[in-house]
């Protein structure tokens, strides 16, 4: 049996197991309690010519869309 990677982002862990099966790895268990701590958030609208902008500059920074506009905002309002 293989021991399964940590420390994956959902995107990493999505593309992983596109290559590999949960039944590979041995140390494999229930998980019993979860908690979540969901936060409310708002979606608004922008341009797709501005979208994409935002979205190469993400992909260089090797970050999600949500958390450069997240920190572009976070700078201006704080």
């Amino acid at each position: 049996m293989k021991k399964s990677k940590r420390g994956m982002t959902i995107s990493e862990a999505s593309d992983f197991f596109d290559e590999h099966d949960i039944f590979e790895f041995d140390e494999v268990a229930e998980v019993k309690n979860i908690k979540f701590d969901l936060k409310k958030k708002k979606y608004v609208g922008l341009d797709m010519g501005l979208f994409e902008k935002i979205r190469n500059k993400a992909k260089k920074l090797h970050i999600s869309e949500d958390m450069l506009i997240q920190e572009w905002l976070m700078e201006k309002v704080g």
